[in-house]
């Protein structure tokens, strides 16, 4: 099982910035891509940014040059990096990772952390 622990949500006015972390837990397995997702009140829940298999990072569309994702070595921390931030980056922000069992790595899992809430004042 991996463990996704988010922080550094809150509330900030527009143009200004925030930085988000989230803890993880290994617990032995081996991960395959880490990232965040946003969740806005009824609304889908999008990608914000991510690291893929091969450890290069996407972003979307709306975050290109204002938001920034890395991560530690270890691969324990997880963090995003969001400036400029606008009113509609109001949302519930979750960290996402893609996980194996190291021994059996044919079977891969989602986990999600709680979720930590910003909301950007205009």
């Amino acid at each position: 099982q991996v463990q996704l622990v988010e922080s550094g949500g809150g509330l900030v006015q527009a143009g200004g910035s925030l930085r988000l972390s989230c803890a993880v837990a290994r617990n032995s397995m081996c991960l395959s891509t880490m990232g965040w997702y946003r969740q806005a009140p009824g609304r889908k829940r999008d990608l914000v940014a991510s690291f893929t298999t091969d450890g290069s990072t996407m972003y979307g569309d709306s975050m290109k040059g204002r938001f920034t994702i890395s991560r530690n070595n270890p691969k324990t921390t997880l963090w995003l990096q969001m400036n400029s931030l606008k009113s509609e980056d109001t949302a519930v922000y979750f960290c996402h990772a893609v996980a194996f069992d190291c021994d059996a790595p044919q079977w891969t899992f989602q986990y999600w952390g709680q979720g930590t809430q910003v909301t950007v004042s205009s």
